[in-house]
């Protein structure tokens, strides 16, 4: 193929301005006459606020406004908006939690932000949100999701009747129920998804700046998507016109979900830039993050697996209780409900699925997406559902599998969660995956451990998410007087390579050299409107409006070069693999312009009067469907039963994202996607003090995130089953690592504890937990 065509594993082009330290973070954004804020939070997990007195903080030097919750209710300004509305099954709202910038009346969750205070220095306004005064009246508090609905339990809202945020139901109850009551075998099991910290590399931060003149703000944040917290930030807290507030967001280092919501920060700086007429400026440090940066998973969820008499899945039944911290975050109702509960059915066929969600209150920091969102712990309660049904029914595990996978020949496949499913091929996958780690061969492997005082399991999960998020994204194409082309998309790169994927695919259309292409995103105003990255949808729904983007482009191209070449439109072709690159020409002849230099031309007519039209082009792609990658995740693991340390000495998966544009950043996306699920499954616990409700795990001494040692040589095949759905025939690939692998690993931990009677283990399955599962059973 030509050099950086299309499914070649071309090197990131980001990566020497990243690894070089040439990077441009929100944190190193110096706006002239910059100030700094910094945010007073509560030490206390539930708790009425009594008075605050900022009277010696303001006396402080170099302090310049202390605000408090009182102060943005006399502004008038807006809560923190949640933006999903969702019905009960009663068909009643779901209880609102307000969420205001700074608490007003009562402190929900250590780390609740209760004042925002301004200086010159962050040492300044650090020192005099010291001297802040807060009365606090001390309530109960709740944390521990298991017990957070039972009678009793502190009241966090008053609008949430036993701490039920919502109570939500999707599928077939009724004929769900039958089945399950006339199966041959019902397995159930109760799984624990735990909360984990997104702890991306690059911790929040933010600037903002006010033009009084014109009433607009701009903020400088790292989101993963502006115009969803331009909109959010416009409409709901500042109460102005969208138009009015821009925000930029520069290079993000990593997101995983947390980094795409509406956060108090953002609002406290813009607020503060209006009263103090400076920009403004905060970022978190990194126990900070722990308090204030949204977390994931927390789930408790009861499974239930009905089969006939030849292992056939009949029905299928869930009740998952859900974290929602202390405040409903932008997307958190969502996660558990529309996002996790779609792809209940994976990849195997069910006659029916009845699924019930409770969302829950606690006084804990906010959980909302993280890297799968909803998708892994869906995912999980099935693999091990599966797992365990083999166990009580005395059936091979991939037999039981394959017995119920749904084959190629029933492509287009809608499940019973409604889902169409336009292209698959999940035995031939899962055949892969077991020839690849050589699963005949494990037996001999085990016996070689056993030799060496370990036990040696095996584990296996498929899974299957539903990726895309619509319904437009755009991008824009112009051609700079530099001579490069500059592409704006609505996406937000947060390391995933975006700029080498678009670059790559823009350069195939159009056949300009990827060194002439700049990948532009993050600026609100570049767009109308950009969705942001969230739900693997990047390559999907920005490639294809760069696809509509440049067929729009060639048009203008043909319309120009017609003028240019003296020939008719009609006449006018378009290759983009000519010999000087993109080329109009005449068919039929031998004349013709390369599209840089016809991109040029046409900027001088224009610019000299005597012509209008340039080749830059801005277009909106509909974006209709889901895409639904697949996989399968095999681990084999070794535990010492010594110590309950567990080594993973192969890890093998092999993946159907579609068209692979990159493999090596498809490669790349997976690897990290497999060391978080990891890192769930056997490393990350998120801990809170019953008693007092304080965050036991705020820095990396007290929460485990997988270092180098702990994670295997992960082996990554692609089996390319084209997506039906879209001109570039890819399924989403940037969360497929992290949903595999928690269920894959423990599979396997507790077949190698098998023998020693353990058939169930919770994650995060720590040493400890090994060693007291060994030794209980």
């Amino acid at each position: 193929m030509a050099k950086f065509g299309l499914s070649q594993s071309v090197r990131r082009v980001e990566d020497p301005r990243l690894l070089l330290g040439a990077g441009r973070y929100t944190d190193d954004i110096a706006l002239g006459g910059q100030v700094h804020g910094y945010v007073l939070r509560s030490p206390h997990a539930h708790a009425t606020i009594l008075s605050v007195d900022v009277s010696a903080a303001k006396a402080m030097p170099g302090v310049l406004a202390v605000m408090t919750g009182a102060d943005l209710l006399a502004m008038g300004v807006g809560e923190l908006p949640c933006a999903i509305p969702m019905k009960n099954s009663n068909g009643t709202d779901r209880a609102n939690t307000l969420h205001m910038p700074l608490a007003t009346d009562r402190v929900r969750h250590v780390g609740d932000p209760v004042a925002f205070i301004i200086a010159e220095t962050h040492e300044q306004a650090r020192d005099a949100g010291e001297a802040v005064e807060v009365d606090y009246d001390i309530l109960p508090s709740v944390t521990d999701l298991a017990v957070a609905g039972e009678p009793g339990q502190p009241q966090i809202w008053d609008a949430a009747a036993n701490n039920t945020v919502f109570d939500w139901e999707v599928g077939d109850k009724a004929k769900t129920d039958a089945l399950i009551a006339g199966a041959a075998h019902v397995t159930r099991l109760t799984v624990i998804n735990n909360r984990v910290v997104a702890s991306s590399m690059e911790g929040r931060a933010c600037a903002a700046q006010y033009d009084a003149a014109s009433g607009h703000f701009t903020l400088y944040a790292g989101t993963q998507g502006s115009w969803l917290v331009k909109n959010l930030l416009a409409s709901a807290v500042l109460k102005v016109s969208p138009d009015l507030v821009r925000v930029v967001t520069p290079d993000v280092g990593g997101g995983f979900g947390m980094k795409l919501f509406l956060y108090a920060e953002y609002a406290l700086c813009a607020l503060g830039a209006r009263a103090v007429g400076r920009p403004v400026k905060w970022a978190s440090e990194r126990t900070e993050a722990f308090l204030s940066d949204t977390h994931g998973r927390d789930n408790i969820t009861l499974g239930e697996l009905a089969l006939d008499t030849d292992g056939k899945f009949l029905a299928l039944r869930t009740r998952n209780v859900a974290n929602m911290g202390a405040y409903l975050s932008t997307f958190a109702p969502f996660i558990p409900t529309g996002a996790g509960t779609k792809v209940l059915a994976s990849v195997y066929g069910f006659q029916a699925i009845h699924a019930r969600v409770l969302g829950m209150a606690t006084n804990t920091v906010p959980v909302d997406a993280y890297r799968g969102a909803g998708r892994p712990e869906s995912n999980y309660l099935v693999e091990r559902l599966i797992d365990q049904a083999a166990r009580d029914l005395k059936l091979d595990r991939i037999e039981l599998r394959r017995r119920n996978m749904v084959g190629q020949a029933a492509m287009p496949y809608v499940t019973a969660m409604a889902q169409r499913y336009d292209s698959g091929d999940f035995a031939r996958v899962m055949d892969a995956a077991l020839a690849k780690i050589d699963w005949s061969g494990f037996p001999a492997r085990r016996a070689e451990a056993a030799k060496r005082g370990k036990k040696r399991g095996i584990g296996l999960a498929y899974y299957l998410e539903a990726t895309g998020g619509g319904p437009t994204e755009n991008a824009s194409v112009k051609f700079a007087e530099d001579g490069f082309v500059d592409v704006y998309v609505g996406t937000q790169s947060t390391g995933q390579g975006h700029e080498t994927a678009y670059a790559m695919l823009t350069s195939h259309e159009l056949g300009i050299p990827m060194e002439k292409i700049r990948i532009r995103q993050g600026d609100s105003d570049t767009l109308p409107a950009g969705g942001g990255t969230g739900g693997a949808r990047s390559l999907y729904s920005e490639g294809q409006a760069i696809l509509v983007t440049a067929a729009s482009v060639i048009e203008k191209g043909k319309q120009a070069a017609s003028e240019m070449l003296e020939a008719a439109v009609v006449d006018i072709e378009f290759n983009p693999k000519g010999a000087n690159g993109g080329q109009f020409g005449v068919v039929g002849t031998d004349r013709g312009v390369d599209i840089l230099s016809l991109a040029a031309r046409q900027r001088q007519r224009v610019a000299a009067g005597e012509d209008t039209n340039l080749l830059d082009a801005l277009e909106t792609a509909k974006i209709e469907f889901h895409t639904f990658p697949n996989g399968c995740h095999v681990a084999e693991v070794e535990v010492d039963p010594e110590t309950g340390m567990i080594a993973i000495p192969r890890y093998i998966v092999v993946d159907d994202v579609g068209h692979a544009l990159n493999p090596l950043i498809v490669r790349g996306q997976v690897h990290g996607g497999v060391a978080q699920g990891i890192g769930q499954a056997f490393l990350e616990r998120t801990s809170y003090d019953p008693e007092s409700g304080q965050l036991l795990s705020a820095s990396f001494m007290d929460y485990a995130l997988p270092r180098a040692e702990d994670l295997p040589d992960i082996e990554v095949d692609l089996i390319e089953v084209v997506c039906e759905t879209n001109p570039l025939g890819v399924k989403g690939a940037g969360e497929a690592g992290a949903v595999g692998s928690p269920p894959a690993v423990v599979n396997a931990l507790i077949d190698a504890l098998s023998d020693a009677g353990v058939t169930a283990i919770d994650m995060p399955a720590t040493p400890e937990v090994v060693w007291k599962a060994l030794h209980a059973a």
